[in-house]
């Protein structure tokens, strides 16, 4: 097989580069090592940046999107006590959109599928070769067969444990890493949400925020010890602590349901640089993880991806300057999302080491920004996404 752009993995990275190159008129097949029923059914993250939204209208997969997403105006920080609005349309005169990255995915593959972009599931064993020569190879196995793709470029997308970023020499590579030492334990029910925008609390007790995906079906979520286990929390023992951690205010707005799913999802920063080796190019989870505090993962692999294709359609019109750039520019943008989101996170957590001075530092800095709009404002421009350029 040959084409020019080779993408391992079907997350939104890779599909949304695939219509970006398709739109370009840009041969590319995606390579994803797990079944499109697995893909499709993964539970992330579900807010998106206007960035991200304009990413998604671009390449003309928005309609479900534009029916059935939420725009939001605004999001709130409450103490347990009180609660900050942060109007970010009145502050940046932007918005965001929630919409479900499961949705995103499902509307990129039906696309991808209608639009016969190669996209070949349960590729197994996928290795890369030769991708600092004009011509890398990548390798897998479907249905007992080995299968080799010949490209000018190939694009890692496969995520944090995939097989691209492995594939970089540890000494051609700079990680930057902070694990968090704790993890969010989401649910996910068929119950309105408490409020019709975003609440991130900051309670003694812990982190809990509460968010949704529709009108009907919400999620929420609170900190606890990467030593909990799932199994431990019922449904009725995430509700109370959840209805204590969110507040008074907010507590009685609750509807309380079967969970439909329940998971701890770990917290981490990490950043690999560069994001090039040779004709090989990490994009999203592959080279950055961000905690989800502030919502920028899937919106950070947008905006890599944006740059990349770039990047490519640049290179297929004579120019190799976007391609030279694509590290760079990608990573300016990220380590400023990274900042944001580890300040985000710091805000608002109990950390092992928080005593009393640094609740109370904790509290003066929400204070700080409730009185401050020059504050709110700059909450809010990072909140809804930083520009491209």
């Amino acid at each position: 097989m040959r084409t020019q752009v080779a993408i391992i993995g079907a997350g939104p990275a890779g599909l949304l580069l695939s219509h970006l190159l398709y739109k370009a008129g840009i041969d590319c097949v995606i390579l994803e090592r797990r079944d499109r029923a697995y893909v499709e059914s993964r539970i992330r993250a579900g807010i998106l940046e206007q960035i991200t939204v304009d990413l998604l209208r671009q390449v003309g997969v928005n309609e479900r999107m534009d029916r059935e997403g939420l725009p939001h105006d605004g999001f709130a920080m409450a103490t347990g006590e009180e609660t900050i609005r942060i109007d970010m349309a009145a502050l940046t005169g932007k918005n965001v959109m929630v919409y479900g990255q499961t949705e995103v995915t499902r509307d990129l593959i039906d696309a991808a599928i209608e639009r016969n972009i190669p996209l070949l599931f349960e590729a197994e064993n996928v290795a890369v070769h030769e991708v600092t020569g004009a011509k890398p190879i990548v390798t897998w196995t479907r249905n007992g067969k080995e299968e080799k793709l010949e490209a000018d470029f190939i694009a890692g997308c496969d995520g944090f444990h995939g097989v691209a970023r492995a594939s970089i020499p540890a000494d051609k590579l700079s990680l930057f890493e902070r694990v968090y030492p704790f993890g969010w334990l989401g649910l996910l029910a068929d119950v309105p949400p408490c409020d019709h925008e975003l609440i991130y609390a900051s309670h003694e007790r812990g982190f809990a925020l509460a968010s949704m995906r529709s009108h009907t079906r919400s999620r929420y979520y609170v900190q606890v010890p990467l030593t909990e286990k799932v199994e431990e929390w019922s449904d009725d023992r995430f509700w109370d602590e959840l209805t204590v951690r969110l507040g008074p205010d907010v507590a009685p707005r609750i509807t309380r349901g079967p969970s439909l799913e329940k998971s701890i999802a770990p917290l981490r920063s990490f950043v690999a640089e560069p994001m090039r080796y040779g004709n090989l190019f990490l994009a999203g989870d592959a080279a950055h993880i961000v905690p989800p505090t502030g919502a920028k993962g899937l919106n950070l692999a947008a905006s890599d991806v944006a740059f990349l294709a770039e990047g490519l359609i640049d290179h297929y019109k004579g120019s190799a300057t976007g391609l030279e750039l694509y590290s760079a520019r990608a990573l300016s943008r990220i380590w400023k999302a990274e900042r944001f989101s580890w300040w985000f996170t710091s805000l608002m957590h109990r950390f092992p080491d928080t005593d009393a001075f640094g609740r109370r530092m904790q509290m003066a800095e929400l204070d700080y920004i409730k009185g401050s709009e020059t504050a709110r404002r700059t909450v809010a421009e990072n909140y809804v996404g930083l520009p491209l350029r």
